[in-house]
């Protein structure tokens, strides 16, 4: 087997860790400021600005095709670049992105929101979470009633990434009550001006999700995306589109936390000699390390089970379990190194520590990962050999 990079994938990834030294990581105190202020780490302008400079280089939708004018990298090259974008808190991705279910979309949709999607013009975001739904996605509640050629829309979503910001919803509406998720459940492309609102839902972290509010929000027959009453569907292709990317990033942050810890540990001295001497940091050291290596390869492997056209569920609930649990005992190591310095707010530390603690929470937390992994092993569905083999 040979793990190493091509000089072309070499060189885009040393790009993107370039573009993050340059222009992300000189941002990171600005961006502390003005959080801890209650405004946003970069403002709608200063994202778009960065997106077009990385643009001017070649890096615009990294995973769009290429005939949508994107990159088309593969999966294993993204989970490379989502790691090197996770070396800073500052939250930034590349432009000219779409969700992969607008994909679907007829030609008139493909116009009026994939293409302007992609180009950056419009925002959209995924609606499917509710109060009384979060990882049993199938007891959704919002309904959506047929009046004449239209389709009347009323419920609530929770924890929507991007609600705040976004001037369209893809939007998961029960329109078959009698069928449930098999076959009573349809997308809807929503534009706000429709009617829907969102509000801001505060949490311990720099995430904003909102809250969309649908009051009789009347919506074409027009607006639905795929079939009618198949948008369960469409909605398990969104949350596997790539659950591999959330643990890479979580690689950058360790990377660099664990940086942090090593170079506190070599110059910080207690008892006449520096920290690094004592076994208990070492340990502390070591043990990061290893499970940062094995992160980096569940990752990959996922990523690289997605390029090959396998199955790659079953590696990316595993990846994503041992992404969001390690990635919280190395930050918490990371502080402990640290002492009382790393509690404070003057260095970033206390920042990962809330970020990250997301990451065992979002799109599948940990028991639902165990949850299939353990289903998909006692049911012969993945094997304990692995996919090798």
């Amino acid at each position: 087997m040979d793990f190493s990079l091509s000089v072309e994938e070499r060189e885009v990834r040393d790009w993107v860790r370039t573009f993050v030294q340059r222009e992300l990581v000189p941002r990171e105190q600005e961006v502390l400021r003005r959080e801890r202020a209650g405004e946003p780490g970069l403002t709608r302008d200063e994202l778009t600005e960065l997106q077009l400079k990385a643009k001017e280089s070649g890096f615009w939708g990294v995973q769009t095709p290429e005939s949508y004018g994107g990159m088309g990298l593969s999966a294993v090259m993204t989970a490379l670049l989502e790691a090197e974008l996770g070396r800073t808190f500052v939250q930034f991705q590349f432009g000219g992105s779409a969700d992969n279910i607008l994909f679907h979309g007829n030609e008139e949709q493909r116009e009026r929101y994939l293409l302007p999607t992609i180009s950056g013009e419009r925002k959209s975001c995924f609606a499917i979470t509710e109060p009384g739904a979060g990882s049993d996605a199938k007891n959704i509640r919002t309904s959506a009633k047929k009046d004449g050629t239209d389709w009347i829309i009323n419920g609530e979503k929770t924890f929507i990434t991007g609600g705040n910001e976004a001037d369209f919803a893809m939007v998961f509406a029960i329109t078959d009550p009698e069928k449930g998720a098999d076959g009573g459940v349809t997308c809807f492309l929503v534009d706000r001006e429709m009617g829907w609102r969102s509000e801001y839902i505060d949490t311990m972290g720099e995430w904003g999700p909102a809250a969309l509010v649908f009051e009789d929000v009347r919506v074409p027959e027009s607006q639905i995306l795929g079939e009618l009453g198949q948008g369960f569907a469409l909605a398990m292709q969104w949350i596997g589109r790539g659950r591999y990317l959330l643990p890479a990033r979580a690689i950058g942050s360790c990377e660099r936390l664990l940086t942090m810890a090593i170079e506190h540990a070599n110059t910080r001295e207690t008892f006449g000699a520096p920290i690094a001497e004592r076994q208990a940091i070492q340990w502390m050291i070591a043990d990061s390390g290893v499970e940062l290596e094995a992160l980096r390869w569940l990752v990959l492997h996922a990523a690289w089970q997605v390029d090959s056209g396998l199955d790659s569920r079953h590696a990316q609930s595993m990846a994503k379990l041992y992404g969001g649990v390690k990635a919280n005992e190395i930050v918490d190591r990371v502080m402990q190194i640290h002492g009382g310095m790393g509690y404070t707010r003057e260095l970033p530390i206390e920042r990962w520590y809330r970020e990250l603690r997301l990451l065992r929470i979002y799109e599948g937390t940990d028991e639902i990962q165990r949850r299939t992994i353990a289903r998909n092993l006692l049911k012969g569905h993945a094997k304990v050999s692995g996919a090798l083999g």
